[in-house]
């Protein structure tokens, strides 16, 4: 227990709060803060603890609400409004938050910190071209700060620069390793980028340093495995595991790799990872590998919406909303989108296409819901499902009683019954499996049929296209 000792300066008492909210002893902080504020005149000081220390303890509200008194009684202090900016960027108010840096870039234009944050809402905001303008003024300031170097690579590559990002990535590394979240950034956009062997060398280059983590070697496993480099892959997830024994990402890369049992499904933090890495050029990249699914969806919606015009639509794991776009002209009721990603989401948002965009995991936010929809679909995303009961399941109970549930599989084509766990960390599931879970969550098949879903290396991904409806309407 923290002791207020008598001859404590006021100083002194202050310097130990700010210590014990970096520590995240917030419990032992909240007595002493109370205790300097008896003695210490109210200041700007006082304030950006009284917040920090109300952010720590899970209150940004009461946060927000020390900063406005603050900033009320001391607008001159460029450090109440970089801190009100960095909490509205936390909580997703964006425009707020570039407002306040902006003011603090003014009060004290010699600031990176504040032009880093500056920079920041505008890319949030969807404004690149000033982003970068900020951002790069706060990297030529602090050229060795990983974080201000990461985001102006996203503002660069944002602009249509993609080759310049990642050299502003690189320009952080050094022969010795340099920073280890520059380095997987590094790695993760050449993999976005399908640089498979630029990845995998940077990962190399960083073992040899002895500048490794977790996802250094998770993501140098992802790589290899595109490369076909199974055995290697499997090395790299397994170094993987040992660093990260519980990191969700890893484990679901190591059990795709063969080294752990197959989970029944891909951890929603793991998808979150890596959609929220990809969301930037998804729809790009989708379309060079030919992705078929949201054209053959819509054909179907259309054989569907013909009887059944007007009625909600409920576009499960909607992502940057591909699906939405093919079904857009067709007269349905309102369209709402799920997904566990919030910048899939917020590209799906640009499109104006749906009336509401959730952000959470497909099965929680089922099973948590009560509304019912006609017409339900799930491009690509029962891909990310092993078993299926329980979701299925889940759908049945939120289709209406004349409605469709229309998804795609890849197809397990190793001649058994089931499903597997891919090396890329999908699924695959057999026909025989798709019927028997069907019928045991209340479905019917409408139509099961192959689908090609994409390319990959220049050979198709079979898979299958499915229309199961509730068993009772079918004759």
């Amino acid at each position: 227990m923290e002791v207020v000792h008598a001859t404590a300066t006021p100083l002194a008492l202050v310097q130990r709060v700010s210590a014990l909210i970096d520590a995240g002893r917030a419990g032992a902080a909240g007595p002493l803060l109370a205790a300097a504020r008896q003695i210490v005149a109210p200041s700007p000081e006082l304030s950006l603890l009284a917040a920090r220390l109300a952010e720590s303890q899970g209150d940004p509200g009461l946060a927000r609400a020390e900063l406005d008194v603050a900033i009320e009684a001391a607008p001159d202090h460029a450090g109440l409004w970089k801190q009100r900016a960095a909490l509205c960027q936390r909580l997703g108010d964006f425009d707020r938050a570039a407002r306040d840096a902006a003011e603090a870039v003014c009060l004290d234009p010699a600031d990176p910190d504040a032009k880093a944050l500056l920079g920041s809402a505008m890319l949030s905001l969807g404004r690149p071209a000033e982003a970068w303008a900020c951002l790069a003024e706060a990297c030529a300031a602090v050229p060795t700060n990983a974080a201000f170097r990461e985001a102006l690579a996203i503002a660069t590559e944002a602009n249509g620069d993609p080759e310049a990002a990642l050299g502003t990535l690189m320009e952080g590394l050094s022969p010795k390793g340099g920073a280890l979240n520059l380095r997987n950034a590094a790695i993760l956009f050449c993999i976005r980028h399908r640089a498979f062997q630029k990845a995998v060398a940077l990962a190399e280059d960083g073992r040899i340093a002895g500048t490794v983590d977790a996802c250094l070697f998770g993501l140098k496993g992802h790589a290899q495995s595109s490369l076909g480099l199974h055995t290697e892959a499997a090395d790299s997830y397994a170094e993987a595991l040992k660093l990260g024994p519980d990191d969700p990402y890893v484990r679901h890369l190591v059990q795709a790799s063969g080294l752990l049992p197959g989970a029944k499904r891909a951890p929603p933090d793991y998808l979150r990872t890596v959609f929220d890495g990809y969301a930037d050029r998804f729809d790009s990249h989708l379309i060079a590998l030919g992705y078929q699914i949201p054209g053959a969806i819509r054909r179907i919606a259309m054989a569907y919406l013909d009887r059944h015009p007007g009625r909600p639509v409920l576009d499960l794991g909607c992502g940057t909303g591909l699906v939405g776009v093919a079904i857009g002209d067709l007269p349905v009721g309102p369209l709402t989108g799920v997904d566990v990603s919030a910048r899939m989401l917020a590209e799906a948002g640009a499109k104006g296409i749906y009336a509401t965009l959730e952000e959470a995991d497909v099965q929680d936010w089922l099973d948590a819901e009560n509304s019912q929809w006609g017409l339900i679909l799930a491009g690509d995303v029962v891909c990310y499902f092993g078993a299926l009961e329980a979701l299925l399941r889940s759908v049945r109970e939120r289709l209406a009683g004349d409605g469709w549930f229309v998804f795609s599989v890849e197809e397990h084509v190793d001649g058994e019954s089931g499903w597997a766990l891919l090396r890329q960390g999908r699924y695959a599931h057999s026909r025989d499996y798709l019927e028997d879970a069907l019928g045991a969550a209340g479905f019917a098949v409408h139509a099961l049929r192959p689908q090609v879903i994409r390319h990959e290396a220049g050979a198709p991904v079979p898979g299958f296209l499915i229309v199961a409806e509730p068993a009772a309407l079918v004759n």
